[in-house]
């Protein structure tokens, strides 16, 4: 078994391994919450999960306007 310096050594080498390891394989949420975001809105091109958040934005953020054709069924 390696001792002293060499053993340091050897353990930082493999630390920085797996670090690279976790990096390449690692889960990235924002790419993920990006991709669950499917509806863009009309009018300001925010973007939302689902359609009830979808009409719900519209009504609040843009009362004036007429709700969109995708909309109107929800």
């Amino acid at each position: 078994m390696a001792r002293g310096h060499q053993k340091i050594q050897s353990q930082q080498k493999n630390k920085e391994k797996m670090d690279k390891m976790k990096k390449s394989q690692g889960h990235d949420q924002k790419k993920a919450a990006l991709a669950g975001l499917k509806y863009v809105c009309t009018a300001c091109k925010a973007q939302m999960p689902d359609p009830k958040t979808y009409k719900q934005h519209f009504e609040n953020k843009h009362p004036k306007l007429d709700l969109p054709d995708e909309l109107k069924e929800i």
